[in-house]
């Protein structure tokens, strides 16, 4: 393992994309690797076993391939398997959970509404997580797997839906001060989000905190590659989706600008 080797980044299918984006913004030297498991997507209504195979599976792919570090950009797998995955490698694996914590350190009984996959929410991991803040704070749990199928479907565009959608959910999550988009797809939203919500409403997703993380441990291990080209290679279970993945990489790039 060197400084000069691949970071693997692997998703469900391509809601990873939004994380991909935020660690080659904070580390352009970094040649990546994105992996997105659309044939199996999407995880969050699978079950806790189907899910782990389909990571251990990935995750050998990415060793054979001589990462130096796998990102899950994905909230499901992370509660499923994050610890196995840990003990079975020798390499960092850094994984992701709803930013609940930030969202309920913003200030005194804060209102929270949750979003994330059916799986997320009902996995223990979730419920110690909820736990530690419950009682100080109001949390709603929002399942939003239509969020998931616009981004897979390659349907962002389609105004009606997506608004449709979006509204339905925002009704359920009830008077808050804050949404936690817990769910690496969410994050395309997060624009036409914002301009549906009141500006009071914070928007919260793990993100850069995730990239952050990234960078703190290739710093601490002496694995930063300072003069590397940047590249980005695509891998996706089913090929055809290799082009709606750069897509949606030019759409990050374009939704903050």
């Amino acid at each position: 393992m060197h400084s000069e080797s691949p970071i693997g980044v692997f998703d469900s299918g391509l809601g990873g994309i939004s994380v991909l984006y935020e660690i080659h913004k904070l580390l352009p030297n970094e040649d990546l690797i994105y992996l997105g498991d659309s044939q199996y997507n999407p995880y969050g209504t699978k079950t806790k076993e189907q899910i782990t195979d389909r990571c251990i599976a990935i995750c050998d792919r990415f060793v054979e391939m001589g990462v130096k570090m796998i990102v899950i950009a994905c909230n499901t797998a992370t509660s499923a398997c994050v610890p196995l995955l840990r003990e079975r490698y020798d390499i960092d694996i850094i994984g992701m959970e709803p930013a609940l914590k930030v969202a309920c350190e913003r200030g005194p009984d804060r209102h929270v509404a949750v979003w994330a996959t059916n799986f997320t929410l009902k996995e223990k991991k979730f419920a110690a997580l909820m736990h530690r803040f419950d009682q100080e704070h109001s949390i709603e749990k929002v399942a939003c797997p239509t969020l998931v199928r616009i981004v897979e479907e390659d349907d962002l565009d389609n105004e009606a839906r997506v608004n449709e959608v979006l509204t339905g959910y925002i009704r359920q999550s009830g008077a808050v001060d804050s949404i936690v988009l817990g769910c690496t797809h969410f994050v395309f939203f997060k624009k036409r989000l914002e301009e549906m919500l009141p500006a009071s409403i914070e928007l919260i997703d793990g993100n850069f905190g995730t990239a952050r993380h990234v960078r703190e441990l290739l710093e601490q291990k002496h694995l930063i590659n300072e003069n590397g080209s940047g590249t980005i290679s695509w891998i996706n279970t089913l090929p055809e989706k290799i082009g709606l993945s750069k897509k949606l990489f030019s759409h990050m790039e374009d939704s903050i600008k």
